[in-house]
């Protein structure tokens, strides 16, 4: 009826709105589509990045072991240089029993590995302590810093002899002490003392400490030095039980 284009018109002003909502939902599936893609890129970088990370600090993490076992096999064979005369057994520490009366080592090695009680135990920096207590596989060691510990020392610049023993009060601190220091001995703030070799524990030669205060025994009539351990207690991992030595004397 010639009506068609009127129609059409008609139709299509009525169909405008729902082809405009219908445009912007494709749209909006489009975009969340792009969305969800993106995320998914996103979160696969991520673990990729995430693996590749743990591999990065397990490499570093192999990395610091493989140094610290070198550097001790270098501090070993150190000693070895510097001590001929010594045998040695190297050891972990595997467990550390600390109170405020007390600390013990518990270390790697034990009967089966040839280790004894009383045997001096060292690192690269001086002297540790003894072992205490022995097992199979196992045994454990006493800090000399500690109250039941005492080893026979020197002076190594002037040869002055006494004897490095632990103190409840100096032990927090990480500190003992010198004594049966004769007055009038030539020692001051800053000598290293090395173990004397007295006594059938401890061979001669070992650094101990350094001296860090002096005072005087009005009733004993001798000297008191405080001495600081070359050893790091707190950190120690690896050590060295002297098994056999040449005493003193010998």
């Amino acid at each position: 009826m010639g009506q068609t284009d009127y129609v059409r018109a008609g139709l299509q002003v009525i169909a405008s709105p729902f082809q405009w909502c219908f445009s912007k939902i494709g749209e909006g599936i489009a975009g969340y589509r792009e969305y969800f893609r993106t995320v998914e890129d996103l979160r696969r970088e991520n673990e990729e990045l995430k693996s590749e990370l743990e591999k990065n600090k397990k490499e570093i993490y192999d990395a610091s072991l493989i140094e610290e076992e070198n550097h001790f096999l270098r501090s070993y064979l150190g000693m070895k240089a510097e001590h001929g005369d010594f045998s040695f057994t190297p050891a972990t520490v595997i467990g550390r029993e600390s109170t405020n009366y007390r600390t013990v080592y518990t270390l790697s090695r034990g009967r089966m590995h040839g280790i004894s009680e009383n045997m001096p135990v060292v690192t690269d920096a001086g002297l540790v302590g003894y072992i205490t207590e022995v097992g199979e596989t196992w045994c454990r060691a006493v800090p000399v810093i500690e109250t039941d510990a005492a080893v026979g020392a020197y002076i190594e610049r002037t040869g002055v002899l006494g004897v490095v023993e632990g103190s409840f009060e100096l032990r927090l601190d990480g500190l003992c002490r010198m004594t049966y220091i004769e007055a009038g001995s030539d020692i001051k703030v800053g000598d290293r003392v090395l173990t004397s070799g007295v006594g059938s524990v401890y061979p001669r030669g070992i650094a101990i400490g350094e001296v860090t205060e002096l005072s005087y025994d009005d009733y004993n009539r001798t000297f008191v030095a405080t001495v600081r351990p070359y050893a790091d207690f707190d950190r120690v991992t690896r050590v060295m039980v002297v098994t056999e030595f040449t005493a003193a004397g010998d």
